[in-house]
């Protein structure tokens, strides 16, 4: 992973000409992304994400923090918030805006410790890559939850970027996918194009059927306005 995108928030934070991401995937075509969006204030934040930080209890973990906008507002309400991110740029930045538990690490790799939420946002899922990967994240993070601890998780259904036929039925090009969520990300920074890599969007029945299957029960929070949703997984 060159980390391009881990890049852009760095540049952003300390002013080194920043530029936005270009992000396309195998079902969409290329867009800017503005990287400020990844420094957002809370009433910046799409409402499922307010929902989510107004559910936190106790010791949380932020998975994904990228410039860490939701652990720095809850670092600000005095929770005890860890920050984690596999880009070393992300964490850096993270460490700038003066994020006090900050680590570059795999969600897969945090061992022997456990937290009362775990928090997975802007699309939770998208780490997992692909379908059959859920079952081994589901159990891990089982293993990162205190006794009535939940997991915070958000996705959307990408069902409606696919063409509908006149009987309502969907057409889904699979191309060797086993799910029609499973897309392959592309990111270019500054001229120069990151390693593609897989990303899943998960319809919530699908992570309800999953978490059920893993021990976990699964309870839809909120939907949102285009296909998305916040989910709160927990131990039965």
């Amino acid at each position: 992973m060159k980390d391009l995108l881990g890049k852009a928030i760095l540049d952003f934070q300390t002013n080194n000409a920043p530029q936005n991401v270009i992000t396309e995937t195998d079902i969409s075509e290329a867009e800017e992304m503005d990287i400020s969006y990844m420094f957002r204030q809370f009433k910046e934040m799409p409402t499922l994400e307010q929902k989510a930080l107004s559910l936190v209890k106790g010791r949380v973990l932020d998975v994904g923090c990228g410039a860490g906008a939701h652990s720095l507002y809850l670092q600000n309400k005095g929770i005890n918030v860890k920050a984690i991110d596999v880009s070393a740029h992300a964490i850096e930045t993270c460490k700038l805006r003066g994020i006090q538990n900050t680590e570059v690490i795999n969600l897969l790799d945090v061992k022997n410790q456990q937290f009362d939420t775990i928090l997975l946002l802007m699309n939770g899922t998208g780490i997992f890559g692909k379908l059959i990967n859920t079952t081994k994240y589901l159990n891990h993070l089982k293993t990162l939850l205190t006794p009535g601890g939940q997991i915070l998780i958000d996705s959307s259904d990408l069902i409606y970027m696919f063409d509908t036929d006149e009987d309502g039925g969907v057409w889904i090009p699979m191309d060797n996918k086993d799910y029609y969520g499973e897309l392959v990300f592309n990111i270019q920074y500054k001229g120069e194009n990151e390693d593609p890599f897989n990303w899943l969007y998960l319809d919530y029945n699908t992570l309800q059927n999953a978490a059920h299957a893993n021990g976990l029960e699964c309870e839809l929070i909120q939907e949102g306005e285009n296909f998305d949703y916040l989910a709160k997984l927990y131990i039965k």
